[in-house]
């Protein structure tokens, strides 16, 4: 069900539900658009338009109704009782493709966390089927009242906990990150919207076997692997989640730590599906994201991908001072993979110039460790020999 609300009108709606429903397993089975210029504040359609709906659903025998939009649990409900089978909305849909996808440990608590963030916008009025009307000055609720607080106390239990177990796990993310940053390497991050081919170019860079599939949301967990330039430099590549269009606000919020990747990355690579009719608009909705968390300032790169399927040919092209702005290749054929290789080269070039390799101090349990190990290439680690033990006690008489 796609509906489109005021003067907003997306070229690919259909197409991308199309996806997502396949995505989370489901088969579509027919298709209905409405516009609208303002929601209904039972059904969001009004009376016609869901009878209408509900005829369309008997013919094609569904069992589920997925609506393009974000329902509110009164209107969900409200269609649920008029069709008679389940309702899915946007978020709902988006949630249990990102539960089906996640597979490391902090994949799973995020979307758990998500999950349960929008649940509990939706206990409101959910037991009334337990409630019962009392006698006497009405100073008390029925059993279903009860029962909505003890959900809500068990939902914020665990949400507590998913958030203390998230905030150790980010701790964890931040010492490999300043390991890195000690270590002198770049960071470059993939960002763009799901289904752009990330995952394909994030492989093909660093030799890695990620999974890549042709779908929405193919890849959850965040990866980093050494991602080779030439022969003198490598830097290192991440791979995140995949934007969409009306991304959840809990899904942002969960995934706050592994978007962290992003905003702390030294360049951005922002692919995009070349040869998709609404690029422009994919390009405005990451941007958005990008915004959201922090992270639009960070330089970037454009890269193009899919040319095999746009006809276009490899190339960079760039800014007014010559700086890459953005480079056209294929991640599936390779064409263009060396220019992409160059552009990032440069801009390590760059950063290396404005960020010259200071030496850096050794910390406390480093000249500890190397006092103890003797390690004879550390001055500030390695054990005095009895003549400069002599000479530096001479000194000081």
């Amino acid at each position: 069900m796609v509906v489109s609300v005021g003067r907003v009108f997306y070229q690919d709606s259909a197409e991308e539900l199309r996806l997502l429903v396949t995505s989370d397993g489901l088969e579509p089975v027919g298709l209905m658009q409405a516009k609208r210029e303002k929601p209904d504040p039972a059904t969001f359609l009004g009376s016609g338009k869901i009878e209408e709906l509900k005829e369309l659903a008997l013919e094609a025998g569904a069992d589920i109704v997925v609506f393009d939009i974000a329902l509110s649990a009164a209107q969900e409900r409200n269609i649920e009782r008029i069709l008679g089978i389940t309702v899915l909305d946007r978020t709902e849909l988006i949630l249990d493709i990102f539960r089906q996808r996640a597979k490391s440990r902090e994949g799973r608590l995020q979307v758990e966390l998500a999950r349960l963030e929008h649940l509990s916008t939706r206990l409101v009025r959910g037991w009334t089927h337990l409630e019962r009307q009392r006698g006497g000055l009405g100073k008390t609720g029925g059993p279903g009242e009860k029962q909505i607080e003890l959900d809500r106390r068990m939902i914020g239990v665990r949400m507590k906990q998913l958030r203390d177990q998230l905030k150790r796990l980010a701790r964890q993310r931040g010492t490999q990150r300043r390991a890195r940053s000690r270590g002198d390497s770049i960071t470059v991050s993939l960002a763009g919207y799901t289904n752009a081919g990330k995952s394909t170019l994030f492989n093909k860079l660093t030799r890695a076997e990620s999974y890549a599939a042709d779908q929405l949301f193919a890849t959850l967990d965040t990866t980093a692997r050494k991602f080779w330039l030439n022969d003198e430099e490598t830097v290192v590549a991440t791979d995140t989640v995949g934007f969409i269009r009306g991304l959840p606000h809990q899904l942002i919020e969960a995934f706050k730590s592994t978007l962290d990747e992003t905003v702390h990355a030294d360049l951005l690579l922002h692919v995009v599906d070349a040869s998709s009719p609404v690029r422009e608009e994919q390009i405005a909705e990451v941007n958005s994201v990008l915004a959201d968390i922090k992270a639009d300032d960070v330089p970037t790169i454009l890269v193009y991908n899919k040319i095999d399927l746009s006809g276009q040919a490899p190339e960079i092209v760039r800014e007014k001072d010559g700086r890459p702005k953005a480079v056209f290749l294929s991640a599936l054929t390779g064409e263009g993979l060396d220019l992409l290789r160059q552009a990032v080269s440069e801009f390590a070039h760059e950063w290396r110039d404005l960020h010259p390799n200071e030496p850096r101090e050794p910390e406390d349990w480093e000249v500890e460790m190397a006092r103890d190990s003797g390690d004879p290439d550390d001055p500030r680690g390695r054990r005095k020999t009895a003549a400069e033990e002599l000479a530096e006690l001479e000194s000081l008489l």
